[in-house]
């Protein structure tokens, strides 16, 4: 596996490749590498001949008091990991590369940045986007892939390379669970052990919610409100706890059949994330 720190190294080493006709799977991460990772590289080698992967975190999609300082950089055991998956490139730059100091240009994608997450993180969904459209332009891969445990980053994602004509395929990849259903994170690491097993309600909550919504229960907002009620029991802050329409992520109604349920909370110091997307 090659590792690679500047955009004119990597396009060097693309170009080689396009002329010998392979095509190229792209995983965009920010490192602290896990399973949920090592699956996306997984599915992209089943798909492409080579597959490159970043490692770069990102600082234009952190906010003031959020953990960029402290965010785990774990090159070293990133490298191991890779290798050991089969990825064919590292793409491993610093902020100075990837970012001109004059630079004036942001990519938002109107209102779907706004909700949720959005909401409580001003600015988190410019800053997504921004640079992986960047990544996008410097890679031009004919897929890329994404885990759906953010599955508002995806549809923004999504959304973006629709309206920009972007031409590279997504490809979304089921979230990886723990045994006891936590969806894995680089932020899981701020949780204790303790924690970790309180942390699995998140899912539970989902699970319940679905259930009941696959049952036939049309009060949306009550099955909002009793997940609420359990997960601040159970020591949770929510930020939000949403049965959405999947396409656009607004509020769900009965007959919608494409569903995701979205939910943020904290748990301590640590903010998670986690979805589930069903039809009915």
């Amino acid at each position: 596996m090659q590792t690679v720190n500047t955009i004119a190294e990597l396009r060097a080493v693309l170009a080689s490749w396009r002329r010998a006709g392979d095509r190229i799977a792209f995983v965009p991460t920010m490192g602290n590498l896990h399973e949920g990772h090592i699956s996306l590289v997984d599915a992209a080698r089943q798909r492409t001949e080579r597959v490159v992967v970043s490692i770069f975190v990102n600082p234009t999609q952190f906010g003031v008091g959020e953990d960029f300082e402290t965010y785990p950089r774990t090159e070293a055991e990133d490298r191991e990991k890779l290798l050991a998956a089969g990825a064919d490139l590292l793409f491993l730059p610093a902020v100075r590369e990837m970012y001109d100091p004059a630079a004036k240009t942001v990519v938002s994608v109107a209102g779907l940045s706004d909700l949720h997450c959005g909401a409580f993180r001003p600015g988190h969904f410019n800053g997504v986007a921004t640079v992986v459209a960047k990544l996008f332009n410097i890679v031009q891969p004919d897929k890329a892939l994404f885990g759906l445990k953010d599955y508002q980053q995806f549809v923004i994602i999504r959304t973006m390379v629709r309206d920009l004509n972007m031409q590279v395929e997504l490809v979304p990849v089921e979230t990886v669970r723990e045994v006891n259903g936590l969806a894995m994170s680089s932020r899981n690491g701020y949780l204790s052990s303790a924690e970790k097993e309180n942390a699995a309600k998140l899912y539970r909550a989902l699970c319940e919610a679905r259930d009941a919504v696959l049952s036939g229960d049309a009060d949306y907002g009550d099955i909002e409100r009793q997940a609420q009620v359990f997960l601040s029991a159970a020591g949770f802050k929510v930020d939000y706890f949403s049965i959405c329409r999947s396409t656009d992520l607004v509020a769900a109604m009965p007959e919608d059949r494409g569903v995701v349920i979205l939910v943020a909370a904290r748990l301590g110091k640590t903010r998670l994330i986690d979805n589930i997307c069903f039809s009915k």
